[in-house]
């Protein structure tokens, strides 16, 4: 019986490659969330993070059941050479929507904490490296390393991050509750055109990590349904930018290979 199971896994893995990864994805990171809702203290915040690791979990092990190229997967983790615009991107691209959303909150009459800035420095540095580390930037080699490539290679870019975004939304659901998956659907449009632009998915755990940092620390005001609104409007501009300045193409161009950086003649 265990072999019998063992070969159509296999046989899933090699045939359905992206159904294997997210069913693995979900299978690995939902029941330890679940059991996060049973836990308290540092023991939850543990049981929290391997949960964090299930899509890069997935992905290695539906790339070494499917045959795939493991040395390569990881390389793309580990690239770092990419032009300077594309770290700036990366690592400022947060702080300015985070910038304009504290502006805009404040012509709504919010009153951003602005002398709070500097004392929150420290926190937001202290959140992005843990964030690049264990506190979602892990996330990446799974959704922009693995899956968005393999849904590129059968869609256009705008669908692939759609499904991507949908499948990477719906999976902080235990997390974020029932409407836990529209930012992250929202914001895959700013991963898809970093990646197809450098092949690197270390820049998009920075972006991540970024991303995470300054909506924790540098947004000035405290929490309401006008700053939601203003969070998620924000993010949707930018996205609605970013697909109409690349019609669509989300930095991919036609004759490139999913997953490979753009390469200059």
């Amino acid at each position: 019986m265990a072999t019998a199971t063992s070969a159509a896994h296999s046989t899933l893995s090699a045939r359905r490659p992206l159904i294997f990864f997210f069913g693995l994805c979900y299978a690995i990171s939902w029941p330890c969330w679940l059991l996060a809702l049973l836990l308290d203290g540092s023991l939850r915040t543990v049981v929290i993070v391997v949960g964090g690791f299930g899509p890069a979990v997935a992905a290695a092990v539906t790339i070494r059941r499917s045959g795939g190229s493991l040395r390569e997967w990881a390389g793309r983790i580990v690239r770092w050479r990419a032009p300077i615009r594309y770290w700036l991107y990366a690592l400022g691209l947060p702080l300015l929507i985070m910038l304009g959303m504290n502006v805009s909150l404040a012509a709504l009459g919010q009153q951003p904490a602005w002398t709070s800035l500097l004392d929150r420095v420290p926190g937001y540095l202290q959140t992005l490296l843990l964030t690049a580390v264990v506190f979602g930037g892990q996330e990446e080699p799974g959704w922009r390393g693995f899956a968005l490539p393999r849904l590129q290679s059968r869609h256009s870019p705008m669908v692939a991050t759609l499904i991507l975004g949908l499948g990477w939304g719906i999976w902080h659901v235990p997390l974020y509750g029932p409407a836990g998956f529209v930012v992250p659907l929202v914001l895959a449009f700013f991963y898809s055109w970093l990646v197809n632009k450098t092949g690197s998915v270390l820049l998009c755990i920075l972006l991540h990590a970024g991303f995470t940092a300054a909506q924790d620390h540098l947004l000035l005001t405290a929490d309401s349904p006008v700053v939601d609104v203003v969070l998620l409007g924000s993010y949707l501009a930018g996205a609605l930018i970013i697909i109409a300045t690349t019609r669509g193409r989300l930095g991919l161009r036609p004759d490139q290979p999913p997953g490979v950086e753009e390469r200059k003649a």
